[in-house]
């Protein structure tokens, strides 16, 4: 079986699939890495080979594939930047400094579209990024995501205290907020949206209607109905772990 892990930097996204299929034998998100271990010793997991994307400090992501090989005796393959892979050209005046996460759900969308194509990954941190027609990466934006707005109006502003499950109920709504947390929630997600149809508005000046909207990130349900017709993906990055990182 093989091991998937997408490495962020709040979570680390994991799946295991057939090695021969590759059909999914189970999958998961844990927030530590003895959670993972322990996730992965579960009944009827059998690892030989691992692939992961890791947004982490290299000493970090080295400590994570040490435990791997050390737990299961498997080998571990990481997924590195690149100038261009699977028809993509990476845009960045630094290839290097393009966020793998990023770069390999460009590569599984461009796959999936074949074509120009927007991707928008909704997590920790909010991405955009733009790819042509004939796969040339034309840049892209970054902005906090949920969990980071959340995190600095609770952290900057004394009177705002509120948990998750709190917050969940808030965002049931769309209408203006009648307390705090409401307030809070709706207006965060409201700039979410905006981003959004900000995003399709400059697609739309590159390409007109000829282009694909790919909507992936743990918060992505937040947004999905402002673009009736993307394609929500929840494994984009793996679909461009794979591409980067084939296992014979």
């Amino acid at each position: 079986m093989i091991l998937e892990l997408d490495c962020g930097n709040s979570f680390i996204k994991w799946r295991v699939l057939q090695a021969q299929a590759g059909t999914l034998v189970r999958e998961g998100v844990v927030d530590s890495d003895k959670a993972l271990v322990d996730a992965l010793r579960s009944p009827g997991i059998s690892l030989s080979k691992c692939r992961l994307v890791s947004v982490r400090t290299d000493d970090e992501t080295s400590e994570l594939t040490a435990l791997l090989r050390r737990e299961f005796g498997i080998s571990v393959v990481c997924a590195a930047p690149a100038l261009e892979m699977s028809g993509v050209k990476n845009g960045y005046e630094d290839y290097e400094r393009l966020g793998l996460d990023r770069w390999l759900a460009m590569l599984g969308g461009f796959h999936l579209a074949g074509g120009a194509c927007v991707v928008l990954d909704f997590g920790t941190a909010v991405t955009s990024d733009f790819i042509s027609l004939d796969g040339e990466h034309l840049g892209g934006f970054i902005c906090p995501g949920m969990p980071l707005m959340r995190n600095q109006l609770r952290t900057h502003t004394r009177k705002i205290r509120y948990g998750d499950q709190a917050a969940e109920q808030a965002l049931l709504s769309k209408a203006p907020g009648r307390n705090t947390v409401e307030a809070v929630e709706r207006g965060c997600s409201l700039m979410l949206r905006g981003f959004v149809l900000t995003q399709l508005e400059l697609a739309r000046s590159y390409w007109g209607e000829s282009f694909t909207v790919f909507i992936t990130g743990g918060d992505a349900e937040l947004v999905s109905d402002v673009a009736p017709g993307a394609r929500v993906v929840s494994d984009l990055v793996f679909v461009g772990l794979a591409m980067a990182c084939p296992l014979s």
